[in-house]
């Protein structure tokens, strides 16, 4: 025996070590880089021939439902190969390793029983390695490996070196699993939120059945389909915003942002700041680049609340964003470019403002392209019971209990003004719910939470039918002075009483008569 034999061993396991360490590296960073499976697995296969020789090289991944493997990458197979080719549990040697979920060596592949030669993956004249390849004790595929004949006589350090590989590759196939599932979570999730939204912020969620409503529905949904600027007009509570988010969320825009901004509620200087954003240094306290609210709604939807709180030098400002879609941060030289969609949204009458001078006429023009005007809701009543019965499960939902309206209660709200429109009502069904012990908001706990029953009568309701066997005696006076304008002899007459009679009434029945 040549004394230099077991020192050429040495050195020929020192190199191959030395190659394993360099490939586990380079498998490593392949695997690192990317979780699209296939081109990773495929790129690791190219590596694992470089630096260790196996010219032939597959992984076979469970399938959904695991019943059976297919193909997930292929090298060194020249001949074209039946990409519906699977193996079901022991089916082969690939299904023998995967049933067996431990490594199977072989000098020569053909001398395998299970070997299934009319596959034409495998070179049957070759070695062969398989080993399972395992994620979270459970095994999920097969990395099989054919170095070349000459290389047969380390066949068990390549197949340790092997299950590392096949180690790694279950981490990487337990988190692309683990990723692809969170997608699927996030896709379903956002889906759900936005069908929510879009059902949240339909045109089913405005209530209203009135001739005006009807209207501003019909405008609404021809208004949706196009870029078009939109200004919303009316009082205070009458739902401005609600529009704003039927229009975006039925428009071609919905998947995009819906930004809002009151700009009533900031001053100038940081008015400009919130919605052209800033850069860093452009003022005592900007530390860091911000971006404005016309970036954040880049290809969605941009709602100014109380357009016509801003200044004359600030319209100036906001008119060039809507004429050339550009702006600059504050601070800042760059102009930068924006496909946002404006409605903006008003209570003040801008034709006086324009006229005053307080408020620029083109930039009222370039607003008020397509012009919505929202009716107070004294002016379409006949809709208050089915609003205040939205806002009595609204308030149960918050107060987590089952809660009813009454039809007195109805009645007394029918002849409110409601100069809050909306907004004043929803406080109001509140108030009368956090006073109820019992869940029943009756006409007392209306008349207590601030509705005064002396205002004027309802407009566009129609008279109350006196003789309506559902109202009370105080209700059926409060009506019959109504229509009488507060003529206690004419509510009399109506009532077929005597004034005397009617008057005793008004005073027992605790009835705050109406100066007209």
């Amino acid at each position: 025996m040549n004394a230099n034999e077991p020192i050429n061993e040495l050195a020929q396991r020192a190199a191959w070590l030395e190659s394993s360490l360099e490939a586990l590296y380079r498998v490593s960073r392949v695997l690192s880089r990317s979780l699209e499976l296939r081109e990773t697995l495929a790129e690791l296969l190219r590596v694992l021939d470089e630096e260790c020789g196996f010219n032939r090289a597959l992984v076979t991944l469970n399938e959904p439902g695991g019943d059976s493997m297919a193909i997930s990458a292929l090298h060194g197979v020249d001949a074209p190969i039946n990409p519906d080719i699977r193996w079901r549990a022991g089916e082969g040697v690939i299904g023998t390793v995967q049933q067996r979920s431990r490594p199977l060596v072989l000098q020569r592949l053909a001398d395998s029983p299970n070997y299934l030669p009319q596959r034409g993956v495998f070179d049957a004249e070759a070695p062969f390695i398989g080993v399972p390849i395992r994620a979270a004790h459970e095994t999920v595929g097969v990395l099989a490996l054919q170095p070349p004949v000459a290389l047969c006589e380390r066949l068990d350090d390549d197949a340790h070196f092997a299950e590392m590989v096949a180690n790694l590759i279950g981490q990487v196939v337990r988190l692309s699993s683990q990723v692809k599932q969170e997608r699927r979570d996030i896709s379903e999730e956002r889906d759900t939120l936005r069908r929510a939204v879009r059902s949240h912020f339909g045109f089913d969620s405005i209530i209203g059945h009135t001739a005006a409503m009807r209207k501003v529905f019909d405008q609404v949904r021809q208004v949706a389909k196009w870029n078009t600027t939109v200004l919303v007009r009316g009082e205070t509570g009458t739902g401005k915003e609600l529009i704003a988010q039927a229009i975006h969320y039925n428009s071609p825009r919905a998947a995009g942002p819906f930004v809002k901004l009151n700009c009533a509620a900031l001053p100038e200087n940081l008015l400009e700041s919130e919605l052209f954003g800033h850069e860093k240094g452009a003022f005592t306290g900007a530390l860091t680049q911000r971006k404005g609210r016309f970036e954040a709604a880049d290809a969605g939807t941009l709602f100014l609340d109380e357009i016509g709180e801003i200044s004359a030098s600030f319209q100036a400002k906001l008119l060039r964003v809507l004429q050339e879609g550009e702006l600059e941060r504050v601070g800042g030289a760059r102009t930068l470019r924006v496909d946002v969609r404006v409605i903006a949204a008003t209570n003040r009458d801008l034709e006086l403002e324009v006229e005053a001078g307080k408020f620029r006429e083109d930039l009222f023009y370039r607003l008020n392209v397509m012009p919505i005007m929202l009716p107070p809701l004294r002016e379409r009543v006949e809709d208050i019971p089915e609003i205040a019965t939205f806002l009595v499960d609204k308030v149960a939902k918050m107060q987590g209990r089952p809660l009813s309206i009454t039809e007195s209660a109805l009645r007394i709200l029918l002849h409110h003004a409601w100069p809050g429109n909306v907004r004043e009502l929803e406080n109001c069904i509140e108030r009368a719910a956090v006073m109820s012990e019992d869940g029943v908001i009756d006409r007392d706990l209306v008349l207590i939470s601030g509705v005064d029953e002396r205002v004027t009568p309802m407009r566009g309701g129609g008279a109350v039918d006196l003789d309506d066997p559902d109202l009370d005696e105080r209700e059926r006076v409060i009506a019959a002075l109504e229509q009488a304008g507060w003529v206690q002899a004419k509510a009399a007459r109506l009532l077929n009483m005597t004034p005397r009679q009617i008057a005793y009434r008004i005073q027992t029945l605790n009835i705050k008569v109406r100066q007209i």
